[in-house]
């Protein structure tokens, strides 16, 4: 298993509307990845390590895939229309990484 994570780093600029990303964007991920798609999380952050310190990230989305190339098939084709929707509810660029899952 492997996860599609996509950070938004939690600057003095950032521009979020977590409501349109909740209800209108990760619908439409789950839509338009289908079945390749296993889960998806949403984590807002709440704070860094050190009391009242901010959140180094203000939003991380974890999303699973059986494998990279699972991923790669079902986003390929529907790359432009996840990625033109960013600019509906933030107005910086996320960070992305694919990581393998180990359950410890």
């Amino acid at each position: 298993m492997i996860d599609v994570i996509v950070l938004y780093r939690n600057t003095e600029t950032l521009k979020f509307n977590m409501n349109y990303y909740l209800g209108t964007h990760i619908p439409l991920v789950h839509e338009l990845l289908g079945g390749a798609l296993k889960h998806a999380t949403v984590q807002q952050g709440l704070g860094g390590a050190v009391p009242g310190s901010k959140a180094e990230f203000a939003v991380i989305c974890r999303l699973g895939f059986d494998s990279v190339e699972a991923f790669q098939t079902a986003f390929g084709p529907h790359a432009a229309a996840v990625q033109g929707d960013v600019v509906n509810f933030c107005n910086e660029p996320p960070i992305v990484q694919v990581s393998d899952v180990r359950v410890v």
